[in-house]
């Protein structure tokens, strides 16, 4: 058993192929996946239950990714979950640094933990997961 078995990952996509995908490669690299198909679904659980971390899409209906990070950010008791952004939009002409400052561009939002582009990159996701949880 690896060191990370049982930590719960929250998985926040509006696509349920993109859920089905990420929850998968969680459960078979030995973490607990839970998932929510939107912004105001995902904090329902992250308050419910608090995740280890939470993988976050950012263009969904109903609430944002964007709202949601922004609105985890302000809470006291979940600020300080890991967040990766797993997205398909890349920023300003396909720069993720961009994308990244915007995020953080309201006082004291501070940047997502990481960012991985769609289509993900199991080994480059796996690995920024591993060490986030265990600095944690």
């Amino acid at each position: 058993m690896t060191d990370h078995t049982n930590k719960k990952i929250l998985v926040i996509d509006d696509e349920p192929d993109e859920r089905a995908y990420l929850s998968t490669l969680l459960e078979d690299n030995g973490y607990i996946a839970d998932t929510a198909e939107d912004g105001n679904e995902g904090l329902q659980k992250a308050k419910a239950d608090p995740p280890a971390l939470i993988t976050l899409d950012i263009t969904m209906p109903e609430k944002s990714g964007v709202k949601f990070y922004r609105e985890i950010r302000e809470d006291s008791d979940l600020r300080k979950i890991p967040i990766v952004i797993v997205t398909g939009v890349t920023g300003l002409g396909g720069n993720p640094d961009e994308f990244l400052k915007f995020l953080s561009t309201r006082k004291d939002t501070p940047p997502p933990d990481g960012f991985i582009p769609k289509p993900v990159d199991q080994g480059k996701l796996l690995a920024l997961i591993k060490h986030l949880l265990a600095s944690n």
